[in-house]
């Protein structure tokens, strides 16, 4: 059964780039421009993986992960952060949130559907 992956990025061409490979590749994709659609996306269709950018324009990322580990629908789902931010700080403050990786931008591809795949092997 395909994976579904749901990208939460405000970068439209970012988002749309990796959404049409990953697409490629055989993954269902979803996609949410802010933490608070991704949040209500994630809730409705119950994705198998979450790719999250950590600034976003209503909530951030760290907010937005933990709304979704709040939540008994969502809390199972993993969460990779992927952000241009430096530095351990904001690693570890992504771990605390409930985050299971951290991927600092630029990003490659190969890299990000191992990662995929390493925290999707045993679906939910």
């Amino acid at each position: 059964m395909p994976k579904k992956v749901l990208i939460v990025e405000d970068n439209r061409y970012l988002r749309e780039i990796l959404a049409s490979i990953l697409h490629s590749s055989g993954y269902i994709i979803m996609e949410a421009a802010t933490g608070l659609q991704g949040v209500e996306i994630a809730l409705a269709e119950q994705p198998t993986l979450i790719l999250l950018d950590l600034d976003l324009p209503d909530i951030t990322g760290i907010e937005t992960a933990r709304v979704l580990k709040e939540n008994p629908l969502t809390t199972d789902i993993p969460i990779i952060a992927c952000s241009a931010m430096s530095g351990s700080e904001w690693r570890d403050v992504a771990l605390r949130a409930g985050i299971v990786d951290y991927l600092q931008k630029p990003i490659s591809l190969a890299i990000i559907k191992a990662k995929i795949e390493q925290y999707t092997l045993f679906e939910r």
